[in-house]
């Protein structure tokens, strides 16, 4: 199972076009919020099931978490910004053993992030749009096989 990840694309969907592009093959597509309706842009563009969650900018009425299944794990899809991730993982963390998930897909920071932490993957795309931190535009892989996780970030 091949996971596309994408977060806080903020309108441009040019640039998280040619991110989809430079993914390759994927299985699903994955994006946490900041702008919602990328997503279902992206939908058209690339067929495969697309997920999404709605991030502090944007306006649809949608659903802010998703709990999904791909691969035999369970992934927890959020913008991350009910929950404090700018400041630590805590929240996450505590709400990710609550809901025995195994991957946490988040956004809202702008920088990437691939930690595992008391077994779960913690793991934001960044942005690519709007970056913050040591690297540029930014988008995720997710790679699962049986038992293994293996995250990826790449700079478009």
């Amino acid at each position: 199972m091949r996971i596309g990840v994408l977060s806080d694309t903020h309108g441009d969907v040019a640039m998280a076009k040619l991110a989809l592009t430079k993914m390759g093959n994927i299985d699903i597509l994955l994006h946490a919020g900041d702008h919602f309706q990328d997503a279902n842009e992206l939908a058209k563009t690339k067929k495969v099931p697309v997920y999404a969650v709605v991030g502090n900018c944007d306006w649809d009425n949608e659903k802010e978490d998703l709990l999904i299944t791909a691969g035999g794990k369970k992934i927890w899809l959020t913008h991350g910004h009910r929950y404090g991730v700018k400041a630590s993982h805590r929240q996450l963390i505590t709400h990710a053993l609550e809901e025995k998930v195994d991957i946490v897909v988040y956004g809202h920071t702008h920088v990437p992030v691939s930690v595992f932490e008391q077994g779960v993957l913690l793991f934001n795309p960044g942005s690519l749009t709007r970056p913050r931190g040591i690297k540029g535009s930014t988008y995720g892989i997710i790679e699962i096989d049986g038992d293994d996780i293996v995250p990826f970030i790449h700079e478009l």
